[in-house]
């Protein structure tokens, strides 16, 4: 029997007028080595002191500013309330913007993907977005908070399920200014060379398989960890709790699906015309 995933936080996809509660459950684990430093003498875990790089001395927290370098050596203090206010607003809603072919993303701009699964009776307009995706290969470009931070995100159709990638931001990614590379086409290469490096590809090519890759390290290092447990030499170590993240309901508007797919009034028309009362989204606050 499989094991309940952890939910990250209860949303939902929202594009045009249509709301689709959803469930964001984190879709990858982090499998390196993660080494604690350990107080040798009690077993205790040691923390990181709160120094002052110039005189080396230990200082309060009550002593400690928010700052941001601007250039070489220049700093800007920023106080709580200034970075509250521009701190961006958790909606729990998965806010679609644009929708672009699939092959239009590089892969380096994707960064971690979660899974997204239906709540709430939510299934049928899941399911009618996730294949028009498919059927149009398209993904969806949208908004979102995760953990107090704004993402830009893929909404990417994988199978039976929905999956969320986030994105790194344009200007995070950096151009090949810079970089010695050889111009683009076949024009340096022989036909020879060619073929012969196309045989080559032909030769180790093989089915996707991510269980054939593994981190040999890690697998060590752990075998090493087991090896050593079972000998007796484990230690006890009190670890601190971990906290649940917020989550919060969102009210179901499937019903306005097809409202969402009318032609939009023009702006001229605006005037001449009654506008069409909707009933506005809701957005219930996080608990």
């Amino acid at each position: 029997m499989a094991s309940a995933r952890r939910t990250l936080w209860k949303g939902a996809i929202s594009f045009g007028l249509v709301h689709i509660p959803i469930a964001l459950h984190t879709a990858t684990t982090e499998q390196g080595i993660d080494f604690d430093w350990l107080d040798k003498r009690t077993m205790d875990p040691v923390g990181y002191k709160r120094v002052n790089k110039r005189t080396g001395k230990e200082i309060s927290k009550d002593d400690i500013v928010k700052a941001v370098e601007y250039k070489d050596g220049k700093y800007v203090v920023v106080d709580a309330q200034e970075i509250e206010a521009v701190f961006p607003k958790t909606t729990q809603t998965i806010e679609i913007e644009r929708f672009v072919n699939a092959s239009e993303l590089p892969f380096i701009y994707l960064e971690r993907p979660y899974f997204i699964a239906p709540i709430n009776k939510s299934d049928k307009v899941y399911a009618l977005l996730r294949e028009a995706l498919l059927a149009t290969g398209k993904i969806g470009l949208a908004k979102v908070v995760i953990a107090t931070k704004q993402h830009l995100a893929a909404l990417v159709p994988s199978g039976s399920a929905l999956i969320l990638n986030l994105l790194r931001w344009g200007d995070e990614v950096r151009t090949l200014d810079g970089l010695e590379l050889p111009a683009a086409g076949k024009k340096s290469l022989s036909a020879s060379e060619l073929k012969m490096a196309k045989q080559l590809v032909d030769e180790m090519t093989g089915a996707w398989n991510p269980q054939d890759f593994k981190d040999e390290f890690r697998q060590q290092i752990m075998s090493l960890v087991q090896k050593k447990a079972k000998a007796g030499k484990a230690k006890t170590v009190v670890k601190p709790q971990e906290q649940a993240l917020e989550s919060a309901k969102v009210i179901d508007l499937t019903a306005l699906l097809k409202s969402s797919l009318r032609p939009r009034i023009q702006p001229s028309q605006a005037k001449k015309s009654e506008p069409r009362k909707v009933q506005p989204k809701t957005r219930a606050k996080a608990s």
